[in-house]
């Protein structure tokens, strides 16, 4: 079972990529995870929907190779991160041609709020229905005050979201088998 985890931030020390990498540890036996860096996916052009740029069509050849998509995403002004939604929107063209159709997914996200990227989740969750895309819709996993639970060297130390992210993995991994 290959799934694969997409951070909706670009920082290097977002909490979401943070939140990813320890999802790596927590995989069911039998899966594996690789990670996609949205750096260097330029802005959406239909102008090139028939001649994607490079890194658009690495990354749809990812989403296709995968059995399975983990999105880690904040939350900016109450919704989905700018960079998240353009390659979501890069993935989905040209119409007919998307990447994401019929792909099983799962969706967490952490935040210094308290919140902890509900909003952003909800949103996301409202994109995978014109992508048809399956989810798991429980458990529902968001880190909010993440700066206090994370240790200086990134690890996650909050042990429920731990154990919230090895349910939501397998529930994954269930979907999508």
């Amino acid at each position: 079972m290959k799934i694969l985890g997409i951070a909706g931030s670009l920082r290097k020390g977002s909490f979401n990529r943070l939140a990813l990498n320890e999802a790596k540890a927590l995989l069911p036996s039998g899966a594996t995870m690789e990670i996609f860096d949205l750096e260097g996916i330029p802005v959406f052009n239909q102008d090139h929907d028939a001649a994607p740029p490079a890194r658009v069509t690495e990354f749809k050849q990812a989403i296709r190779a995968a059995d399975a998509i983990l999105f880690s995403t904040p939350e900016y002004n109450y919704s989905i991160p700018g960079v998240l939604k353009n390659a979501i929107d890069w993935a989905s063209r040209p119409y007919g041609d998307s990447a994401w159709k019929g792909k099983p997914v799962a969706v967490m996200g952490a935040s210094v709020g308290l919140f902890g990227t509900a909003r952003a989740q909800y949103h996301l969750r409202q994109c995978f229905v014109f992508l048809d895309m399956p989810v798991v819709n429980q458990p529902e996993v968001m880190i909010g005050g993440a700066s206090g639970k994370f240790d200086r060297d990134g690890n996650l130390t909050d042990e429920m979201s731990k154990k919230l992210i090895g349910q939501l993995l397998a529930s994954l991994v269930k979907l999508a088998t």
